[in-house]
């Protein structure tokens, strides 16, 4: 999910899945972290009943981090997050996520990335489609920071929700969708 770990503060997975259960709570959208596959080669027991895991490998790329319910609609999306100032590094996607949201698109679903550029503090939610174009489209190995702020929603932050992303959904997506 992110280029560099090092002092960010909350991360941008931690804020999303606060938000999803913020929303759960409320019965407003049933959105989930996907669960990353994994192959477990090892296994250690140090105590009786703890079993800790030693070695394991991805087993498949995953698809994306999150999706779910709302408003009637299949939600799926990528986030990722930057440390960088100026532009958001093409390698963070990858082809199999790309792949993915182009059919959830065909399949009539809502897919989109939620990017964060951590030392600004600004998180954008971004159309996949128009992600993927940038992505495929530009000729540098990255996308420029005022691509987002021109092609993206610039999301609302607080304490509850910490990502009010879904009033972003709601203006780009579900325009006079009265569910």
């Amino acid at each position: 999910m992110s280029d560099n770990h090092a002092d960010r503060g909350t991360s941008l997975e931690d804020d999303l899945n606060a938000s999803n259960l913020y929303y759960k709570e409320r019965k407003t959208a049933l959105i989930y972290k996907k669960p990353t596959p994994i192959q477990v080669v090892s296994v250690d027991y140090p105590r009786r009943g703890r079993a800790k895991i030693t070695e394991a490998y991805y087993r498949t790329p995953s698809t994306t981090d999150y999706n779910g319910l709302y408003k009637g609609h299949y939600i799926d999306f990528e986030a990722k997050q930057t440390q960088n100032r100026t532009s958001f590094p093409k390698y963070l996607i990858q082809p199999h996520q790309i792949e993915h949201l182009k059919m959830v698109h065909e399949q009539g679903g809502i897919g989109f990335f939620i990017v964060r550029f951590t030392k600004l503090d600004k998180t954008f939610l971004v159309d996949a489609l128009e992600m993927i174009a940038a992505h495929e489209d530009q000729a540098r190995q990255s996308i420029a920071y005022e691509w987002f702020e021109t092609h993206g929603d610039l999301l609302e932050t607080g304490l509850y929700p910490r990502i009010h992303y879904l009033k972003a959904v709601d203006r780009r997506y579900l325009k006079g969708d009265k569910n």
